[in-house]
């Protein structure tokens, strides 16, 4: 019996690299790439530091998101709350429970892993975990936090996820992480899994792959 067809890690290997730009969250790469088939391809990639997102949904089944800025699209996206994996060595479950703080000013009894993805994987490294957050309470801003940037202007709001789901299929809502959590949210309430997810520390093999990437930019490939 053959294996089934999943994503799998994979490197061919890089023949030549160069950096091209570095900037706080985003390095722009140009590799030249040694194909198994013996052929040279040259490839421009975007590295990222990754990020996580929660579906936080309450009792009545509403969702929490905010409704956020985003300057290269030119949309105010219907998103959850969620940030960047910029604090060496945090874990994805902890940047989590954070961004829900500070966005949302709440915390959550209840975290499983719901779906993990990767945004646009022809060209940016960045990978997402997407968390389910249950038994919710309300906090105040976590100490030192300060809102600034595009989160001033966000708010917070509460949409029952029959509604989201109505938006995406209407063409209404279009962030990934927004799209991917609901639909996946969804579907897991209506097969049963929702209470059968992955633990909030499940391997990431996404998270692996970066790392191995970061230390190739940080070390020279080796000569073919």
């Amino acid at each position: 019996m053959s294996e089934p067809i999943v994503d799998r890690q994979e490197f061919w290997p890089t023949i030549k690299r160069e950096v091209k730009a570095t900037g706080r969250i985003q390095t722009f790469i140009e590799d030249t790439i040694a194909t198994p088939h013996g052929e040279t391809i040259v490839r421009q990639w975007v590295g990222h530091t990754g990020a996580v997102a929660v579906m936080a949904m309450d009792e009545q089944g509403r969702i929490a998101v905010v409704h956020q800025y985003r300057h290269p699209v030119g949309f105010r996206l219907v998103e959850p709350p969620a940030g960047i994996l910029d604090i060496e060595g945090e874990p994805p479950v902890e940047a989590a429970k954070r961004e829900l703080a500070e966005e949302a000013q709440l915390a959550a009894s209840r975290w499983h892993t719901l779906v993990d993805i990767l945004t646009s994987p022809g060209g940016l490294q960045e990978s997402i975990r997407i968390f389910l957050a249950r038994g919710l309470s309300e906090v105040p801003l976590p100490d030192g936090f300060e809102i600034e940037g595009e989160e001033t202007d966000m708010g917070l709001h509460w949409i029952a996820l029959d509604d989201l789901v109505a938006r995406v299929y209407a063409g209404q809502i279009q962030s990934p992480t927004m799209v991917s959590g609901t639909l996946a949210l969804a579907l897991a309430i209506e097969t049963g899994r929702v209470d059968h997810l992955l633990p909030p520390d499940a391997p990431w093999p996404a998270r692996d792959t970066k790392r191995r990437r970061d230390s190739e930019l940080t070390e020279p490939p080796a000569a073919q």
